[in-house]
C-alpha cells in the first residue's frame, strides 16, 4: 500500500491511496472535510462522501500525469516503468502542476 497527500494550494486536503490489490482510495483529511469554506478538490470528489474508491487510478488524477513526449522523458528520467501511474504521480504531481493540486509523496 502506498499513500500520497493531496495538496490544494499548499493546504492538506486529503490522502490518494493505492491498495496492494491494484485499487484506489481518495478520503477527505478531516479537518478539511469538516471546514465548511474549503470546496471539493474537483467536482467529481463532492465533499457529500469522505472516502472514494475506484478499481483504477481516479481520472482525476490520471489527468495530472504528462503525456506524449514529456511523459517520455520523465519514465526515463525517474526510472519509472510507463505504465506505473501512482509512482509517475508521486514523482511529478509535486510542483508546477495544472491548477490548483499538487501530490506529494506520505513521509513515513
Amino acid at each position: 500500500m502506498r499513500n500520497a497527500n493531496v495538496y490544494v494550494n499548499e493546504e492538506l486536503a486529503g490522502i490518494l491511496t493505492e491498495n496492494d490489490n491494484g485499487s484506489y482510495t481518495f478520503s477527505y483529511v478531516e479537518q478539511y472535510f469538516n471546514d465548511r469554506e474549503k470546496s471539493a478538490i474537483s467536482l467529481t470528489f463532492p465533499k457529500s462522501q469522505k472516502e472514494y474508491h475506484s478499481k483504477s487510478l481516479f481520472p482525476f488524477f490520471f489527468n495530472l500525469l504528462s503525456e506524449g513526449v514529456n511523459k517520455h522523458i520523465q519514465v526515463q528520467k525517474y526510472k519509472i516503468d510507463e505504465n506505473d501511474f501512482f509512482s509517475l504521480l508521486l514523482a511529478t504531481a509535486h510542483e508546477d502542476t495544472i491548477g490548483a493540486i499538487t501530490i506529494k509523496p506520505v513521509k513515513a
